[in-house]
């Protein structure tokens, strides 16, 4: 039988997320940056926002 990613941690999916008592937990905004250098898709937000800027001057 085939199990799935979910029958394999079946023991532990329930479990409840561990929360350092000596490091506090980090902002999700700077969470969020440290892999913005990363990001696959880089300018796609520029792009998003000209196209809209044209789509609403042609309404």
């Amino acid at each position: 039988m085939l199990n799935t990613a979910n029958d394999r941690y079946n023991d532990i999916i329930k479990l409840p997320h561990h929360v350092s008592k000596k490091h506090p937990q980090m902002k999700i905004t700077v969470r969020a940056a440290q892999f913005a250098p990363f990001a696959a898709l880089t300018g796609y937000g520029e792009q998003v926002n000209e196209t809209a800027k044209i789509v609403n001057e042609i309404e």
